[in-house]
């Protein structure tokens, strides 16, 4: 009897509670920051779904794509997106994402994610001495390529990672930019909804992507989404500043988490396909 080896993903068990709940978190963290809500929806994901790595970063950036989009009305309502920045960002993140979703098929994790991890630490500590938020953002042709080149990397981790780009994008605009938090938070939700679309497709194609929780996840984290996006236009710079560099913590300590989490897993039962 041939047992034939499908290296199809597997799914877990996400029950539809456990997808309305991890929604519910994500969306509410995805509006306050700018982000894409996948710092919460990944490990949610491994932790509580038991899904596999690659399906729960696939499933994430599908579920990004929905609360971006409720994000990104919410920062228009209230004229915080500079859309000039976000085409450029948005330029560089769309090849950005082709580019991840291709290296998570081939690449090895572990210095990928520990490289994010350091890069995330030290931004946060730039991003709480950062004082310069006149809110002035002159583009220039230098200015313009270190968006692009920002836009690319972000692009790439979203692809890479499942999350929306939003913890690379964000920073990058207040501190090269002097850009107000609210109005880097509006641009960055900007670029991930195209980024988090063209990710999905391809993560679909790639069968790395459940769409089923991927729609629930979103449809809920949509509706906390917007409550978050509206706190955020209420924060002072200095306030905003702080809680993001205290999210960027967070970030690189569920990166270190999942990865050493998803590690375990596959040590402790490598029998299992």
């Amino acid at each position: 009897m041939k047992a034939a080896a499908v290296s199809v993903p597997t799914a877990g068990h996400v029950t539809t509670g456990v997808a309305i709940a991890i929604g519910l978190g994500a969306g509410l963290l995805a509006g306050l920051f700018g982000v894409g809500g996948g710092l919460i929806i990944v490990p949610g994901l491994l932790i509580f779904g038991r899904m596999d790595r690659r399906l729960a970063h696939g499933t994430s950036l599908g579920s990004t794509l929905i609360i971006a989009i409720a994000s990104l009305l919410t920062y228009l309502a209230h004229g915080n997106v500079d859309w000039a920045i976000a085409a450029l960002l948005a330029a560089g993140s769309v090849a950005g994402a082709v580019i991840g979703t291709h290296l998570l098929q081939i690449v090895p994790r572990a210095v990928l994610v520990y490289l994010f991890v350091a890069v995330v630490l030290l931004t946060a500590v730039r991003l709480i001495t950062t004082t310069d938020v006149s809110g002035q953002h002159d583009l220039t042709m230098r200015t313009a390529l270190v968006l692009l080149l920002v836009g690319l990397v972000a692009g790439t981790l979203a692809g890479l990672l499942g999350i929306g780009g939003g913890v690379i994008m964000v920073p990058a605009m207040v501190m090269l930019l002097g850009m107000s938090p609210a109005a880097a938070k509006g641009t960055s939700v900007a670029v991930i909804v195209p980024t988090a679309f063209i990710g999905t497709i391809r993560n679909r194609s790639n069968r790395n992507a459940d769409l089923r929780t991927a729609t629930i996840v979103g449809a809920f984290g949509a509706v906390t989404a917007v409550i978050g996006a509206s706190i955020s236009d209420r924060l002072s710079d200095q306030t905003s500043n702080v809680l993001f560099a205290g999210l960027l913590v967070t970030v690189a300590i569920t990166q270190v988490a999942t990865f050493r989490h998803g590690a375990a897993s596959a040590v402790a039962g490598p029998e299992k396909v």
